[in-house]
């Protein structure tokens, strides 16, 4: 059972993930993971990545609807992008639960190192405004997804700063538009891996009632500033990859300690 103070400290965690979803619609469980078991002290690794998995999933629709409303959604390449992402995630979180917790970690972190410098890379290219799925982009949206959701379901995480690039890559819209696609799929991968980690009863129910609490605040400030943002360009991508770098060398290095130890 945890004490009171780290269901405090849990409910400041989601407000940071939920800041995160709504600014760069992802990120959420590159800080929740970590988050959940550094500053919370969670103990178990998979019940950590269960949790945030289900916390990640509840503020991610959080961030939708602010998204949505924005008109920052495109419906039809984002659902095309979670149905070919949850038959990945299933398949992902099942491999991923065999595995060892510590390692899992390890791998996560040198996932986000990759995909910072591919946002980095492309942080100069606007992307094409009212950008949709074809028939002829279709294949490549649906690959893009199923790869993100076994991504997505291996590491227990909502797979939004993989989303983001994918979406990008596949279709060439802006990175606003990215964002707020993003989080269709953010919440059915969440979702899925969730239940997964669920039946096998690595969830903590309190902890994550308290995260989600949290994160909706922290979502509606972080679409606000994400739509302030994307006026800037670049500005958006170099902060993704600047986050997506920070959490990957401290998982690192507190993955390094624990092997010392």
């Amino acid at each position: 059972m945890l004490d009171v103070v780290q269901y405090l400290l849990g409910g400041f965690s989601g407000s940071l993930v939920g800041f995160s979803l709504g600014l760069f619609g992802g990120g959420g469980s590159i800080l929740a993971v970590p988050l959940m078991v550094y500053l919370v002290g969670m103990p178990v690794a998979h019940v950590a990545i269960g949790t945030s998995a289900l916390a990640v999933a509840a503020n991610a629709g959080a961030s939708l609807v602010s998204h949505a409303r924005r008109g920052n959604v495109i419906w039809r390449c984002a659902l095309m992008f979670s149905v070919a992402g949850i038959v990945g995630a299933t398949l992902g979180s099942t491999v991923g639960k065999a595995l060892d917790g510590q390692t899992l970690l390890v791998l996560f972190a040198l996932v986000m190192v990759v995909v910072g410098f591919r946002m980095l890379k492309g942080r100069g290219q606007e992307g094409t405004p009212g950008a949709l799925c074809t028939r002829e982009k279709a294949p490549k949206v649906l690959a893009a997804g199923g790869v993100t959701g076994l991504f997505s379901g291996f590491f227990g995480i909502g797979g939004g700063f993989l989303i983001v690039p994918g979406l990008i890559a596949s279709t060439g819209m802006p990175i606003l538009n990215a964002i707020g696609s993003s989080l269709v799929a953010v919440t059915a991968f969440g979702l899925t891996t969730a239940a997964s980690y669920a039946f096998s009863g690595l969830v903590d129910w309190p902890l994550a009632a308290v995260f989600i609490a949290g994160g909706i605040a922290g979502s509606a400030i972080g679409s606000m500033t994400a739509h302030r943002l994307s006026a800037r360009k670049g500005a958006l991508n170099t902060g993704f990859a600047i986050l997506v770098f920070a959490v990957a060398a401290y998982v690192l290095w507190q993955s390094g300690r624990a092997l010392i130890g």
